[in-house]
């Protein structure tokens, strides 16, 4: 259930971070009312193109909470999550996603994403980034290896 403070919090967060050395993002983690872990945008404090505010944030809270699984969490962010953001609160299994600025307001200070889900839309071939499959006889073993293992973890 959405509360004011916690929007408040994610965008004290990307504040914050800006004189850090960071980019202007922030998000925040939330179960049963109380913050779990805050994260902020760190590309290029960490050199880590991953280090956005929302990843950061499942990491901590992975990590606080000793699962990967996230269900009955929710996130905060500053702003609309990017497709790698949105993609890793999917496969966290964040319950559900309150943000402040659009993927317009991002783009409109260089915060751009939209190449991404063009790049999605395309052909395999015509995407700027070679694609290329090799060895997929070899690669499915380990498909089948853990289709096959009884005691896996799943995910």
């Amino acid at each position: 259930m959405y509360e004011k403070r916690f929007m408040k919090r994610a965008i004290s967060v990307s504040l914050k971070n800006i004189d850090k050395g960071g980019g202007p993002f922030g998000a925040v983690i939330v179960r049963d009312g109380k913050i779990i872990a805050t994260g902020a945008n760190r590309v290029t404090c960490n050199n880590d193109p991953t280090a956005h505010a929302e990843v950061m944030a499942i990491r901590k809270a992975a990590k606080k909470l000793g699962t990967f699984d996230l269900s009955g969490c929710e996130i905060y962010t500053s702003c609309e999550p990017c497709p790698m953001c949105l993609g890793a609160i999917y496969w966290a299994h964040l319950d559900r996603i309150y943000y402040g600025n659009t993927k317009r307001d991002a783009a409109a200070i260089g915060f751009d994403d939209s190449f991404i889900y063009d790049e999605l839309d395309l052909k395999k071939e015509d995407r700027k980034i070679q694609i290329i499959q090799k060895l997929p006889n070899e690669a499915i073993e380990a498909f089948r290896y853990w289709e096959n293992k009884t005691d896996k973890i799943e995910y």
